[in-house]
């Protein structure tokens, strides 16, 4: 029998979003972590207007601000020539236009933050040490299986377990994630290791030939998040992985000298394989539902993972509160609110590895063209349907 509360399987940034906003709705809430404590690993993310769009409704936006860097600009270099292609302007207009900045916070201050704000939740109960390896249905809900063999049940359990989900596992079936054959090297470094010339307050792209490079201030000023990426054809799931400088440094023999010299300031450099999975439009199972990297796992390229999933719990929160007793039809409309527009940024996210980040020859010239015809208007008004949904609600 399941008892009067909300299951969330997994304690990174969508399931304590989740629980956070749940309780705001008035459920009590279950979050089941893996992990011995509540931590993130990784680095720095960047958020979208639309990511602020629900964290204000999370009632932590001003807890983001404080810990975030609003930069003035994204800028698009080419790593070959070392030369700007263009820049887009994220302050003003941009600001006025979407209702919220676009910052770039460390992820684990953002993790904190939401951690912070489920403790101070009375009806959030946070749990370690519960490895989720699958789910059952239970009279009136759904329980989370613990690999101990331990049940935890109640009237609805939340899949956001991540990539390698194992309630989407036994829920769709879809078998180990999609590699994407590139490899993404991590480093975090004082800001006076970054050249000087580069210290720009801007979320940085240098597009190469199969192979790019991202950097931004992070922890007020303190820090540069690096982020380099080679199409390596990785064939092989790696995640933090300690690497060498030269193992990184090989995938980046043919850049300009100045993109270069980022690496060289690079320490203490962790490897991923990124990938991502087909979208899929079952992501419920009786009471049971995905959310986040578990819904819907996505390419780094649009910047937007987190993003998705803190607009996931805002949406789940609201149709589970309007549903009544019986939650089916509340999750079935959090599903129909979410599939498409998530499926759509895991396929334009794709596309922009292709189009804009790894392009060569003349498809990277064609991509400087088209880039430099895209000024600040033009941009705002291709991404409305990003930025501009959720101002009022994340669905």
């Amino acid at each position: 029998m399941a008892e009067d509360r909300i299951v969330v399987a997994g304690g990174g940034i969508g399931g304590l979003a989740a629980a956070l906003a749940l309780a705001h709705k008035g459920f009590a809430v279950t979050v089941l972590e893996r992990a011995g404590r509540f931590a993130e690993i990784g680095a720095g993310i960047q958020l979208g207007p639309n990511a602020f769009h629900a964290l204000d409704r999370l009632g932590i936006g001003k807890i983001a601000r404080a810990k975030a860097v609003f930069i003035d600009k994204l800028r698009l270099m080419d790593a070959m020539s070392g030369e700007e292609i263009t820049h887009i302007d994220v302050m003003g207009a941009f600001r006025t236009r979407f209702g919220n900045p676009y910052a770039v916070v460390h992820r684990g201050e953002l993790h904190s933050g939401l951690v912070a704000a489920c403790e101070r939740e009375a009806a959030v109960e946070l749990r370690t040490g519960c490895d989720v390896v699958g789910y059952e249905a239970v009279a009136d809900g759904a329980a989370a299986v613990l690999r101990s063999g331990d049940r935890i049940a109640g009237r609805v359990l939340v899949g956001a377990d991540g990539l390698r989900s194992a309630i989407r596992a036994q829920m769709v079936g879809d078998g180990a994630p999609r590699i994407e054959g590139h490899t993404t090297y991590r480093s975090v470094i004082p800001v006076d290791q970054m050249p000087e010339d580069l210290r720009w307050n801007a979320a940085t792209l240098w597009a190469g030939a199969k192979c790019h490079l991202v950097h931004y201030p992070l922890a007020g000023w303190k820090l540069f998040n690096l982020a380099i990426t080679t199409h390596n054809d990785a064939t092989e799931l790696v995640a933090g992985k300690p690497v060498s400088h030269d193992e990184v440094m090989a995938g980046f023999q043919g850049i300009h000298p100045r993109a270069q010299a980022i690496i060289r300031h690079g320490r203490d450099w962790k490897a991923w394989v990124i990938c991502d999975r087909d979208p899929v439009d079952r992501w419920v199972d009786g009471r049971t539902v995905l959310l986040g990297d578990a819904a819907h796992p996505m390419l780094q390229y649009f910047a937007q993972g987190a993003c998705m999933a803190l607009e996931d719990a805002v949406c789940l929160a609201d149709r589970l509160a309007d549903g009544g007793a019986d939650p089916s039809a509340a999750l079935d409309a959090y599903t129909a609110a979410r599939l498409l527009r998530t499926a759509r940024v895991q396929l334009q996210s794709r596309e922009l590895g292709r189009h804009v980040y790894h392009p060569a020859g003349v498809h990277a010239r064609l991509r400087d063209q088209m880039m430099r015809d895209l000024d600040t208007e033009r941009f705002c008004q291709s991404l409305d349907w990003l930025y501009g949904a959720g101002r009022r609600s994340a669905a």
